[in-house]
């Protein structure tokens, strides 16, 4: 077995070839599926946000060969990144250039660093654990997961938790929802007097609606594609609660706009906004858009008076408040290698366990064709006591008969390991002579 990840993110490619490649909910069960489907992937989870699309697999030879380093890594992403081009349909080199892959321990640092936030355009964001969880809890619950990936994915929340316990790595408020306050903060000098339409009601706009809430935003309102979620999330922030189709009405009003949706395709257009800011007398607008793949026409970014920001733009007001976690990071870092070396004991105990299964089956026989020579015996009327001489010196001879031969052998030999393992093995204090 060997785990493998090809992914592609915020660093290696822009918004236009990330949102060409993310999997939204509705899709991934058919995704992982058709992942599985492929040569000796055993296991699948797909995690797919704003800023990454990253696939996990762990490959198995499927002959029963032991995988070698000089081959089998290199076709394992060959297949997986080949299959992403397939999938979303994009031409395997253009994609090729933009996707990094790791194997075996690596796969593992990398997991680490994600869910740690330490691989986020904000550094240290909470919000990716979360997305994570979420994405191994499909692969649960589809049964594209077992021991291998389960255990990283399962030490990787481990490794999450402690960094946000024992560093400072989450101490300020910087996630993609703050930035997107903080840029409204830098574009508009009296926040709380504005107007805000919010779309989607999804974590990343309830985070919105909370700082913007914070900075004394009173007026807000949430438009969904399904009305009830609109409401609850509206009357959490006093505010009021609309579906979709009422965005072209509500745009009028609307001093800020913040979107983040799973929607596949655009649900804001040039026209829309063209039509709003005519009746707004061409009063300016603020529109953020957080989603991947995006809910803005990039064309808005042409209208006069409408000011467009997607995800990609706003890195730069992230920039200041990422210092103070830059030195938490280095400390997160050195939590992660520890994490790496915990994941590789777990593993190693896992390929014990054939062995001490083959152990105790063999000893249990032995136990078994000793108990019933000594049952016979008693049926008999052999004395007792003797039975149980017997029984207890049957057990030993047979017990230590395989290993005594064996270390014979490779004393022979010169192997003196052999020696050396036994007497670890069994704690025997042997003196030099």
């Amino acid at each position: 077995m060997a785990l493998h990840l090809v992914g592609i993110n915020h660093n290696t490619a822009g918004i236009e070839l990330r949102e060409k490649v993310a999997f939204p909910p509705e899709i991934v069960a058919d995704a992982l599926q058709k992942l599985q489907g492929l040569d000796s992937v055993s296991e699948a989870v797909i995690l797919s946000t704003c800023n990454r699309t990253e696939i996990y697999t762990s490959f198995s030879s499927g002959d029963g060969e032991e995988e070698t380093a000089s081959s089998e890594p290199a076709n394992a992403d060959q297949a997986l990144m080949q299959w992403l081009s397939q999938y979303h349909q994009l031409n395997a080199e253009d994609l090729a250039r933009c996707l990094y892959s790791y194997e075996g321990d690596d796969v593992i640092r990398h997991l680490m660093k994600v869910s740690c936030g330490l691989d986020s355009m904000i550094l240290g964001e909470p919000q990716i654990l979360g997305q994570i969880k979420s994405a191994y809890a499909v692969s649960k619950d589809l049964g594209v997961v077992s021991s291998e990936l389960g255990n990283a994915f399962e030490e990787s929340f481990s490794i999450a938790k402690e960094v946000r316990t024992d560093t400072a790595i989450g101490e300020n408020p910087v996630s993609v929802a703050y930035a997107a306050v903080s840029l409204a903060e830098r574009i508009f000098s009296k926040l709380p007097s504005l107007s805000v339409l919010l779309i989607g009601a999804g974590r990343t706009i309830e985070l919105v609606a909370r700082h913007l809430s914070d900075k004394g935003v009173t007026r807000i309102v949430v438009a969904n594609r399904t009305l009830d979620n609109a409401l609850e999330l509206a009357r959490r922030f006093s505010g009021h609660g609309a579906l979709l189709s009422e965005i072209p009405d509500l745009l009028v009003d609307a001093d800020i706009v913040v979107s983040s949706t799973n929607s596949q395709l655009p649900l804001l257009g040039k026209g829309a906004v063209e039509r709003a800011l005519r009746r707004r007398r061409h009063k300016p607008m603020l529109l953020v858009d957080l989603a991947v793949p995006r809910d803005i026409e990039q064309e808005v970014a042409q209208v006069a008076d409408a000011y467009l920001y997607s995800i990609d733009d706003i890195s730069s007001v992230i920039e200041d408040s990422q210092k103070s976690r830059e030195e938490a990071a280095a400390q997160a870092h050195s939590i992660i290698e520890r994490g790496v070396e915990e994941y590789r004991k777990k593993v190693r105990s896992l390929n014990a366990v054939a062995t001490l299964r083959a152990f105790r089956g063999k000893a249990d026989e032995i136990r078994e064709t000793e108990l019933q020579k000594a049952m016979r015996a008693l049926e008999k009327g052999d004395d007792p006591g003797a039975v149980l001489e017997s029984l207890a010196r049957g057990l030993t001879n047979k017990l230590i008969h395989s290993p005594s031969v064996q270390m014979k052998a490779a004393s022979a030999e010169g192997r003196d390991d052999i020696l050396h393992l036994i007497q670890e093995l069994y704690e025997l204090d042997v003196d030099s002579e």
